[in-house]
């Protein structure tokens, strides 16, 4: 999945708007106009098409934690310049407070069934000998079950 196509998915998950993005990126002190969104957003064979990068997707992973849990004391974490799935997905855990269970449920509202070890071993550092990279498929399923948990009068539609 491309960075675009998280922020998509995650924008018509939890319906937000122009304003309500562009206010969790600045909750992780990040400033982005409603016009970067709004090229971020549309369709890869539109012009004005823009890719977003993984350091703005980190950012507004960021603003999404500190906007679904609050702002924590202290210094805040910096946005990673490289992301991997398995770093969206962990944060997106953080952010909306999920435990294991709620994770397989969430992945099973979208017919896809995973062991709690499966699971833990994408949580992994990646140096761990049980650490598993989790693909395109995987975080594609917790997408669509994000979408069914928190939008589900409109499970049918795809965006």
């Amino acid at each position: 999945m491309t960075n675009n196509e998280v922020l998509r998915r995650l924008r018509f998950t939890f319906d937000y708007g122009d304003s309500k993005m562009v206010a969790v990126f600045a909750a992780a002190d990040h400033t982005v106009t409603q016009d970067q969104i709004k090229n971020w957003l549309i369709s890869d064979e539109d012009p004005a098409y823009e890719q977003l990068g993984d350091t703005d997707l980190a950012f507004y992973l960021n603003g999404l934690i500190i906007e679904k849990r609050g702002k924590r004391p202290g210094p805040q974490p910096v946005a990673e310049t490289r992301l991997s799935s398995n770093l969206v997905v962990m944060k997106l855990k953080i952010a909306l407070n999920l435990k294991s269970e709620d994770m397989m449920e969430i992945l099973g509202l979208a017919g896809f069934q995973l062991s709690n070890h499966e699971l833990s071993a994408f949580f992994r550092k990646p140096g761990h000998k049980h650490y598993r990279v989790l693909k395109d498929q995987v975080l594609r399923y917790f997408m669509r079950g994000l979408q069914m948990k928190y939008r589900p009068s409109l499970q049918d539609n795809d965006e």
